[in-house]
């Protein structure tokens, strides 16, 4: 039989990535979860502006009676 690789044996990152090139892959992937969380928020507003204000006065309340 030949050898065949397995595909789980992959973990997703190129065996010679430099730690430069996966920090810098994580930043890209993170700033693009984060601009679809801004997106998905904005919608919400606009969907439910109603709820959507009244969580950002809960979360405002939440924040001025947290303790540093």
């Amino acid at each position: 039989m030949s050898p065949v690789s397995d595909p789980d044996e992959d973990s997703g990152e190129p065996p010679t990535a430099s730690p430069e090139e996966i920090a810098a892959d994580r930043r890209r992937r993170r700033a693009q979860f984060l601009r679809e969380l801004h997106e998905a928020k904005e919608l919400r507003e606009r969907v439910q502006p109603r709820r959507a204000r009244a969580a950002r006065m809960r979360y405002q309340m939440r924040m001025r009676t947290f303790r540093w």
